[in-house]
């Protein structure tokens, strides 16, 4: 299983996040590397769906409020992650 890394739009943020876009995507992707090692450590059999929100719920809890408030990654990509976990544990 592959680590996931964010990557951040540049056409979507303001300059100062421009500015601290790679600082930034360094700290998401931390934050959902740490919550994809913890998911696969606890899965217990659930689907693909809830393995998919416990994603972002754990890895927005690694982040400051304000960042996990603007951390909206895209869906399909962190359902990626956790279809790996779920097809992993099998």
């Amino acid at each position: 299983m592959s680590e996931p890394h964010v990557t951040l739009d540049p056409r979507s943020l303001n300059p100062v996040e421009e500015k601290l876009r790679g600082p930034l995507e360094d700290q998401l992707s931390s934050a959902l590397q740490a919550a994809t090692v913890k998911i696969r450590q606890r899965y217990a059999g659930e689907s693909v769906d809830q393995v998919t929100s416990m994603l972002l719920e754990q890895a927005k809890e690694g982040l400051h409020p304000d960042i996990a408030a603007g951390f909206h990654p895209d869906h399909m990509q962190l359902r990626h992650v956790a279809e790996e976990i779920v097809s992993h544990a099998r």
